[in-house]
């Protein structure tokens, strides 16, 4: 599966669950972390856990648990559901050793939100347990005190750099913040595209649409892609009929495109 859109639910909103599952997001992400207030922590995770165990998981989940709650991890685990965690505030690939242990092989998203972190993003990567990385973009905004829009876009290439290196799947991108912005969010994701990420997490799914239009491939990338694939079959060096010279080196993006 090559996600594009992930839904955050909060924890202890269990009356959100299911209908976050059937939003047509590809990734529902249950949040113990940010979204759910200390005092409702313990609640949220009671709720989680009862879903997991009751869904038949016809909808990929994953689980953003707290910094240090191990419990958390271990309560997941024993539902026994097919779920990936999302580990937040990930600094260094030792960070990830207990985790990977009480995860017993669950997936593990890595969530860059620090300089620290975004300075050890390839080691990270590189750590056995770990499937993918994300970058927690208004963290690491609080963290370095920027606001320049170069200061994410460098962020942004780095982790992906890190994650392809790793042979990871391109990141997706962070929440945009602004719900009801979503000319806003159109150009965020589409400046994000542009740079290589994949896909995008949402707070609300008013906001998946938008997702999901800027990430499928156009009429035109479609055709590019159905000519390079044809005018390769034999390998070597060939010419589309626009004139473009194309090489094996483009086999991989125009697959990639006709794999969405």
């Amino acid at each position: 599966m090559n996600p594009v859109s992930a839904l955050y639910v909060p924890g202890d909103r269990p009356d959100r669950f299911d209908k976050a599952a059937a939003s047509g997001a590809d990734t529902v992400i249950l949040d113990l972390e940010d979204a759910v207030a200390d005092t409702a922590k313990a609640a949220a995770l009671d709720h989680v856990t009862a879903w997991l165990t009751a869904h038949d998981g016809d909808v990929d989940v994953q689980v953003r648990v707290n910094v240090g709650a191990d419990h958390e991890i271990r309560a997941v685990r024993a539902t026994g559901a097919p779920v990936g965690l999302r580990i937040p505030k990930v600094e260094t690939p030792e960070d990830l050793g207990v985790i990977a242990h009480l995860a017993q092989g669950l997936p593990l998203t890595a969530l860059i939100e620090s300089a620290r972190g975004l300075q050890n993003a390839a080691a990270i990567a590189a750590h056995p347990a770990v499937a993918a990385l994300a970058l927690g973009e208004a963290d690491l905004r609080s963290d370095l005190g920027a606001t320049a829009e170069a200061v994410l876009d460098h962020a942004r290439i780095h982790v992906l750099i890190a994650a392809r290196a790793a042979g990871l799947p391109a990141p997706m991108l962070s929440v945009y913040p602004r719900i009801q912005d979503l000319d806003g969010l159109r150009a965020d994701t589409e400046r994000g595209k542009a740079l290589g990420l994949r896909g995008r997490t949402a707070v609300h799914p008013r906001q998946l649409p938008v997702i999901r239009e800027v990430f499928a491939p156009t009429a035109d990338e479609t055709a590019w892609a159905e000519a390079v694939v044809a005018a390769l079959e034999t390998g070597g060096v060939a010419t589309l009929p626009s004139g473009e010279m194309v090489d094996p080196a483009m086999l991989g993006r125009a697959r990639s495109i006709l794999g969405r």
